[in-house]
C-alpha cells in the first residue's frame, strides 16, 4: 500500500463543494488512470488534507494524467476552492507531505528522516 498526503488551504465552508467535485471525478476513469484505490478528504480549520491510497506510488501516473481532459477538469474546478499551502507551489509534488515515521506490528518503527522541508 502506498499513501500520498496532499496539504492545501480550503475554506471549511467549501468542503461539500470539494466533495462533490471528487465524487464527479471519481465516477470517471481518472482514478484508475492514476492507480488510486482509495481517497479520503479531511479538513481542519482552513486546511485541506487529501489522502490518496494506491497499490504503488502515484507520482508517475499522476504526471502522465495531467495532460488529460479529466485531470484538467477537476484541477480547474478545485482551483475555485483549494489554494496552495506553500506560496512557492509550482506543481503537485509541492503539496505532498513527506512521511518521517511509520509503525506497523509486523515492521515496527520506521524512521524516515530525509532532512528536507518537503
Amino acid at each position: 500500500m502506498h499513501r500520498t498526503l496532499i496539504v492545501a488551504r480550503m475554506d471549511a465552508g467549501d468542503a461539500e463543494a470539494v466533495a462533490k467535485i471528487f465524487a464527479d471525478s471519481d465516477s470517471t476513469d481518472l482514478p484508475r488512470m492514476i492507480g488510486v484505490t482509495r481517497r479520503t478528504l479531511f479538513r481542519f480549520h482552513d486546511l485541506y488534507f487529501h489522502l490518496v491510497e494506491a497499490d504503488q506510488d502515484i507520482a508517475d501516473p499522476l504526471y502522465k494524467a495531467r495532460g488529460s481532459e479529466l485531470y484538467k477538469d477537476i484541477n480547474t474546478r478545485l482551483g475555485e476552492h483549494i489554494s496552495p499551502y506553500d506560496p512557492g507551489w509550482k506543481e503537485p509534488k509541492d503539496a505532498m507531505a513527506v512521511p518521517f515515521y511509520a509503525w506497523t506490528p509486523a515492521e515496527g518503527p520506521q524512521i524516515q528522516v530525509d532532512g528536507g522541508d518537503k
